[in-house]
């Protein structure tokens, strides 16, 4: 009797903490896209789904939510500061974020943002073609969104640069000609471009502006077990091969073949934290 009363006893525990976890999954929420068009976090939240699953067996089910508003990435990053609707963002790092937040320093693009290739109008191929090096592309003007890390880093270069307030809003401003170019990782402008057919812009064919540029999932400094829960999924992507297979999966692996031919314009970016990952890390692509 003793002993069914343990097996009985046992397997409602068992059940309790079963339908307990069910019914708490972790909430986990992050960004929306800034516009209808805005295709530039599907991989992030896959990524997101995948590495938070590796972990679910010791560390329970979660789900994700998507923030509804539409921000800045300047507002996604205060409310994630001040714990106010966002768990998780992925922008790209600098030593002043990575003070003011906490990062997973994993590079989830494996440092293809840092290769831009340049958004321009296709009536200005020619005014291009002559442009071999830094000092050329400095008499042209690169549109940006506020607040963007990569304003500094173009203006340390000597670059100038017009922000505009908001993502959607950049194509306008191109297709206005308020500015001569815009910059985008390698993994955004193709799908930009095919979002954006009616404009006529393509990707200017023979150059690449290169600059160390990790993309890293942030998360407060107060939540640190979301950090430490992401970090240990991450690891466990990497080494099982389901990181790469997603990676291969929005063909992400193939876009260093299009910058073999380019002509390359490298850049300083002096606004990296001391913590960074080196280039001769496993984390990283190899580009040249």
């Amino acid at each position: 009797m003793k002993h069914l009363f343990l097996v009985v006893f046992t397997s409602l525990s068992l059940c309790s903490i079963s339908i307990a976890a069910e019914l708490s999954p972790q909430l986990v929420r992050h960004i929306a896209p800034q516009g209808e068009k805005d295709l530039r976090n599907r991989y992030f939240i896959d990524l997101l789904d995948l590495v938070l699953s590796k972990t679910e067996q010791e560390l329970g089910p979660f789900r994700l939510e998507s923030n509804k508003a539409k921000m800045s990435q300047n507002r996604s990053l205060l409310q994630l500061q001040n714990n106010d609707g966002i768990d998780v963002v992925w922008t790209m790092s600098t030593a002043e974020r990575e003070e003011a937040l906490l990062p997973i320093r994993i590079p989830l693009l494996k440092g293809l943002l840092g290769q831009r290739l340049l958004m321009i109008r296709q009536q200005d191929i020619g005014r291009f073609a002559k442009v071999e090096s830094l000092q050329d592309l400095q008499a042209f003007s690169a549109g940006q969104g506020s607040g963007w890390p990569d304003n500094k880093i173009l203006r340390a270069n000597n670059i100038g640069v017009i922000e505009g307030m908001n993502y959607e809003g950049l194509f306008g401003m191109l297709q206005r000609q308020r500015f001569d170019y815009f910059p985008r990782g390698i993994n955004e402008i193709f799908d930009e471009l095919e979002q954006h057919k009616s404009e006529n812009f393509v990707a200017e064919p023979h150059l690449v502006i290169s600059y160390r540029a990790p993309i890293y999932y942030f998360v407060s400094k107060q939540n640190r077990e979301l950090a430490a829960r992401i970090e240990q999924g991450l690891w466990i992507a990497f080494s099982d091969g389901s990181f790469d297979a997603l990676f291969s999966r929005y063909q992400y692996d193939n876009l260093v073949n299009e910058l073999r031919s380019r002509t390359v314009i490298k850049l300083n970016n002096p606004y990296l934290h001391a913590s960074t990952p080196s280039e001769q890390s496993p984390l990283w692509l190899k580009f040249n």
